[in-house]
């Protein structure tokens, strides 16, 4: 149901619906000209040397406008009446920036006409093929059936992530296997009579994937021997942390082995994925800076108009390999927001914020001022957030592993900022690390896409901001 492009895992399936909605968008267009020019003696289509193309765009950007408002996300999955809901505000997205690009190349235009009949089109066919999946979703076959080894508490937290998994990937959870002198943290009834071999349970259960949740992993009772005669009979082994990795985009660090992290994958330092992210942060820094100029002069602004200068404000944060640098972003609190306290952590409704703050902090305006310091090498584009010396040294000191994020570069945005709510705690600080610590280990060029798009998403909705 899973595979990795570049060390991040994708569902086949969202694959191949966006696959196949793909080709409904390019369908639409050539179907829209057809019935637009039904009467002429030759097709709309064969008449416009550039159509395929036009198709092609209006598939792309349909697709991008679609994946801004979470329709692709792992987490995705609604009735007919929300996904409806969803397409219409992410059409109207679409039909902005089609008739943008329209402009900016003329060449591909089609016509208001036309792209108003292909625009229905696509609604009506894309209802239908989610319909289908929908429907395909709910067959018993596409169920990874599991088996988990251990009761304790680790065991107890990967069978709730596996049970309200709302994913398009759908587990069926057999029961657990209780190790010899385990404490129980689950229901009685799901534990799994003993004396069989756990070849027998898999085949007895039907069972295609055994996951391995225990934290020690020595001594007698551990069934080592067990386990690989499963792998040797085409069973999936999978450990605690990599069904974590796999399912929720998490490194936990509470169950994490550090020989897990030295001789598993990932973690791609080389000069090949150094220079490839380099020129992936000028280019999409400078795409953006382009766009956002008219947005970042109004809102210095209205910065200026409601508390005056300065506009915008450098903090000392913590960067790559715990060198610090001086973040640039736009003024949102009043000048006096920290006098002679020490540093705070940022909340919610903070009451230190200005009215034109919570406006670009909802908007995440507030960062497009570190654009500079991408420009200048001090961050990337996508990377985990950085935090205050302060922050940082009372956090190494309670967290394990949190000083890997320092690694690579911090960015503006980043995989714990697009999939956790805004942190303002060493709790929460945890959380987004174990989103952090994935992204270092799987970092590539289609994850920072992914992210960027789901950033798009967030600046939309408003997710997460504070």
């Amino acid at each position: 149901m899973l595979f990795r492009i570049s060390n991040h895992y994708v569902s086949k399936i969202v694959s191949i619906l966006l696959f196949v909605e793909t080709l409904v968008f390019m369908a639409s267009v050539y179907l829209g000209a057809t019935i637009r020019f039904f009467d002429s003696n030759f097709p709309y289509f064969v008449k416009m040397e550039n159509f395929f193309l036009t198709a092609c765009a209006f598939a792309l950007v349909m697709v991008f406008s679609m994946s801004a408002f979470g329709m692709y996300k792992h987490n995705y999955r609604e009735d007919m009446r929300n996904t409806f809901l969803r397409l219409m505000p992410s059409f109207a997205l679409g039909f902005g920036i089609i008739t943008l690009a329209f402009y900016i190349v003329p060449d591909i235009y089609i016509g208001r006409g036309i792209l108003g009949i292909v625009i229905v089109i696509a609604v009506f066919l894309i209802l239908l093929v989610r319909t289908i999946f929908y429907q395909l979703f709910k067959l018993k076959y596409l169920e990874s059936r599991i088996i988990f080894i251990g009761c304790g508490t680790l065991a107890k937290e990967c069978g709730e992530l596996a049970m309200h998994n709302i994913s398009y990937h759908k587990y069926n959870i057999v029961g657990f296997v209780q190790l010899p002198g385990e404490a129980s943290c689950i229901l009685p009834s799901t534990i799994l009579p003993t004396g069989n071999s756990l070849i027998s349970l898999t085949n007895k259960y039907n069972a295609n994937e055994v996951i391995v949740a225990v934290n020690n992993r020595r001594g007698e009772s551990f069934p080592i021997q067990e386990l690989l005669v499963c792998k040797l009979n085409g069973i999936k082994v999978t450990d605690a942390a990599s069904f974590f990795e796999r399912e929720a985009c998490q490194i936990r660090v509470d169950s994490l082995q550090p020989s897990w992290l030295v001789f598993g994958g990932g973690f791609d330092q080389s000069f090949l994925r150094s220079f490839i992210k380099r020129i992936f942060d000028l280019f999409a820094s400078t795409i953006i800076l382009i766009v956002s100029f008219p947005v970042i002069l109004i809102t210095a602004l209205c910065i200026y108009f409601e508390d005056r200068t300065p506009i915008f404000y450098q903090q000392e944060r913590v960067g790559m390999d715990g060198h610090t640098f001086m973040v640039l972003k736009f003024r949102s609190m009043r000048n006096d927001a920290e006098k002679g306290m020490q540093p705070q952590w940022a909340a919610a409704n903070d009451t230190r914020t200005t009215k034109v703050g919570r406006i670009i902090r909802k908007l995440r305006i507030d960062e497009l001022p570190q654009i500079l310091n991408v420009f200048k090498g001090e961050m990337s584009f996508v990377g985990p957030r950085p935090e205050r010396p302060f922050f940082v040294k009372q956090l190494c000191e309670e967290v394990p592993y949190y000083n890997v994020r320092h690694s690579i570069k911090p960015g503006i945005t980043g995989l714990a900022q697009v999939r956790y709510q805004y942190g303002a705690s060493v709790e929460d600080s945890i959380q987004k690390l174990q989103y952090d610590l994935y992204y270092v280990k799987n970092n590539s060029l289609f994850l920072d896409v992914l992210i960027l798009i789901d950033t798009f998403q967030v600046v939309i909705l408003g997710k997460g901001s504070r």
